[in-house]
C-alpha cells in the first residue's frame, strides 16, 4: 500500500455511531484492510438527490471535454477518455453541501488513518452513450531521486460518487478496478445511484467501460500538502 498510509494499529471506534460515522468507519476500515471501499446508499438521500438534479441540469456550456495530465501537460485525448466535466466550486447549495461532506470525510480519515489529507478537488463527469475512460492510474508514485516529480502533488485518495437511478446491467458504464498483488483481479462496480467508491490513488489502475446511456458521477481527489519555500501547494 501507499507509504502515506496505513498503520494496522490506527483504526479505532469512539462510540458515536450515526449513519455518517458508520459510513466513514466502513471506508476507513476498508482502506486499512484492502485499499479500496465500495458503499451503497452512501450519502444522505437529500444530498444525493440535489446532486443528481444539478448533474442532470448541466448545460453543454457548463461541460468541457475532460483532459489527461496536469498543468502544462494537460492534453485532450479522445482515445483515452471521452467524457465531459464540470468542476465543483461550491457555487450552488448542492455543491456547497457536497464540499462540506467531503471535508467531514477528510477530517475523519485524517484522525483515523493519519493520511495527512490537505486539499480536495472534484468535478461532475458526464458520459454519453459510447463514452469511456481507458485503464489508468489517478496518481503515480514519485521517484524520490526525481526532483521534477517531487514538485507534483500526487493524489492520495480518490472517490467516485454515482448519480444514476435505475441503472441496468445492459447500460454498461461500469467502473473496472484492477486489484490483487499483481493488479490482475477485476472488480466491476455498477454506477448505481448513491454508490460511493473510495480507493488509494497510487495503488489501483481502473477504467470506465463504454456506457450505453447517459451516465453521471462525481469524481474527487484528496491531496497532501507539498508546499516548500519556493512553491505554494496545491498548484493550479
Amino acid at each position: 500500500m501507499s507509504a502515506h498510509v496505513l498503520d494496522q494499529n490506527v483504526l479505532f471506534t469512539d462510540g458515536n455511531h450515526g449513519g455518517q460515522d458508520l459510513l466513514f468507519e466502513s471506508i476507513a476500515s476498508d482502506l486499512l484492510q484492502k485499499g479500496f471501499s465500495i458503499n451503497h446508499n452512501a450519502l444522505p438521500i437529500d444530498l444525493a438527490e440535489i446532486l443528481l438534479q444539478q448533474a442532470q441540469s448541466l448545460s453543454p456550456q457548463q461541460l468541457t471535454p475532460a483532459s489527461t495530465g496536469r498543468k502544462q501537460q494537460r492534453t485532450l485525448n479522445t482515445f483515452v477518455r471521452s467524457d465531459n466535466i464540470c468542476w465543483i466550486e461550491g457555487e450552488s447549495s448542492a455543491e456547497a453541501e457536497w464540499l462540506v461532506w467531503a471535508e467531514q470525510l477528510q477530517v475523519f480519515l485524517n484522525r483515523r488513518l493519519f493520511l495527512g489529507l490537505f486539499s480536495f478537488e472534484s468535478h461532475f463527469a458526464q458520459y454519453e452513450p459510447g463514452d469511456f475512460y481507458k485503464k489508468h492510474f489517478d496518481a503515480f508514485k514519485a521517484d524520490p531521486l526525481d526532483k521534477q516529480a517531487q514538485q507534483l502533488t500526487n493524489r492520495v485518495l480518490s472517490i467516485v460518487f454515482y448519480l444514476n437511478p435505475g441503472w441496468l446491467p445492459t447500460d454498461g458504464g461500469e467502473l473496472l478496478m484492477y486489484t490483487g498483488d499483481d493488479k490482475q483481479e477485476e472488480v466491476k462496480i455498477t454506477p448505481s445511484f448513491n454508490t460511493l467508491v473510495a480507493f488509494l490513488s497510487e495503488e489501483f489502475p481502473h477504467e470506465v467501460l463504454k456506457t450505453q446511456r447517459t451516465r453521471n458521477s462525481i469524481a474527487g481527489w484528496y491531496r497532501v500538502n507539498c508546499s516548500r519555500l519556493d512553491r505554494v501547494d496545491p498548484p493550479l
